[in-house]
């Protein structure tokens, strides 16, 4: 496709779950890199607190944060980054829309500076990043002494904070000419901040 000709720096930034995947890929990760009988324990678990967001009595971002205390409480980081790198190798052509990738991979090529910028965890998104060659925006996790606490470091990386993300990692987003992609209702403070927005571009 044509994209608009700016006269002053592109930053191109990629929400990922939904918008370069074909399904959310924490929960897929969890399901298998932890194994059907302890996903399924995790599950009946979180039945309370998802009840609690579904009658609207806690937020999703108190729900995301009850989901990583119950799966990743106490798990060396280094352990969870090489689960991750084996999730990126195993998942990669059944979860990464083609189309999306190559979407990427044209941005990059093009000359621009290149985003992924998601709410699922950092550690788990690393490899896909790496992989893809963009540079990474996303929700980080409490480290203490190599071990993850279950705490979310800082906010949960959807909405507005979005963009308060990109503001820290770039500064003056005025700087640049943007172009957005997203799929949910997470990402319309960065399609809102787009010069170029692409809402489920890649579907």
């Amino acid at each position: 496709m044509q994209y608009q000709q700016p006269n002053k720096p592109v930053l191109s930034v990629f929400d990922f779950d939904g918008t370069l995947t074909y399904r959310d890929s924490f929960t897929l990760f969890l399901r298998r890199e932890f194994g059907i009988r302890t996903y399924a324990i995790g599950l009946l678990r979180m039945t309370l607190p998802s009840l609690k967001f579904l009658l609207g009595i806690s937020s999703r971002d108190e729900l995301k944060q009850r989901l990583i205390n119950t799966f990743l409480c106490g798990i060396s980081a280094d352990s969870l980054a090489q689960l991750a790198e084996d999730f990126c190798e195993k998942s990669w052509p059944t979860l990464m829309r083609s189309k999306a990738c190559a979407g990427v991979s044209e941005q990059v090529n093009a000359g621009a500076t290149v985003t992924l910028c998601s709410a699922s965890p950092e550690i788990i998104l690393r490899p896909f990043a790496r992989r893809l060659g963009v540079e990474l925006i996303a929700t980080r996790l409490e480290v203490s002494n190599g071990i993850l606490t279950g705490l979310i470091d800082g906010q949960n990386c959807r909405q507005s904070e979005k963009v308060s993300r990109l503001i820290s990692t770039y500064g003056d987003l005025k700087s640049f000419h943007i172009r957005a992609w997203g799929d949910s209702a997470g990402d319309k403070q960065l399609l809102e901040a787009a010069d170029e927005p692409y809402y489920r571009w890649f579907h």
